[in-house]
């Protein structure tokens, strides 16, 4: 008997395995996430495939080298900091809108920490991780420059200053060498922007 015209076509079987790979993908991804947040900043494939409850061969399968797992987990962190910097700025005046970015920074920041000191660990052999930090650090500078007023951006040392002061090596030294709690180390932060800006 013929299907007529209108008739939607009988949906196709799932594909069991397709979908099983998705998943252990997505666990050797958030069991690699899990292991660098919990402080372990080079961990071994071994110690993922554990953590994933995977085989080691089924990692290497998903992720042809480590670096490749850096780039996923990238991607995955990349997209929760956008979401965060790229939220429209409330404040009127321009030296408040700045203010909220340090703000927004300081969440950024403590979401990307673990990561981002993993990935220094890695970043000399990996091309990769070197140029996405570099693209990162461009787009806070221009997210920067947009609410700063001429008279700022006619003061290189100001501006140069300012951008090393909103800066992830600025916060990572706040929090960890000298052991600032987050709102402590975003007051300092903002103390010597308001100083800077006038």
């Amino acid at each position: 008997m013929s299907r007529s015209a209108d008739e939607a076509p009988a949906p196709e079987p799932v594909d069991g395995r397709r979908r099983r790979g998705q998943d252990n993908r997505a666990r050797i991804v958030a069991a690699m996430m899990a292991i660098i947040h919990d402080g372990n900043v080079a961990p071994s494939a071994e110690q993922v495939a554990d953590r994933a409850d995977v085989g080691l061969r089924t990692v290497f399968r998903h992720f042809q080298d480590m670096d490749s797992l850096y780039r996923e987990i990238a991607q995955v962190v990349g997209a929760q900091v956008r979401a965060i910097l790229d939220q429209p700025v409330r404040a009127q005046a321009w030296a408040d809108r700045v203010l909220e970015l340090v703000g927004r920074r300081a969440q950024a920041f403590e979401q990307i920490a673990p990561y981002k000191r993993a990935a220094d660990v890695f970043r000399h052999r990996s091309k990769f991780l070197g140029s996405d930090y570099t693209r990162l650090v461009t787009e806070l500078r221009q997210l920067l420059v947009a609410e700063l007023p001429p008279a700022i951006m006619a003061d290189p040392a100001r501006l140069e200053a300012l951008d090393l002061l909103m800066s992830f090596e600025a916060w990572s030294r706040l929090r960890r060498e000298q052991d600032l709690p987050v709102a402590h180390a975003q007051e300092v932060v903002e103390a010597a922007v308001r100083r800077l800006i006038g």
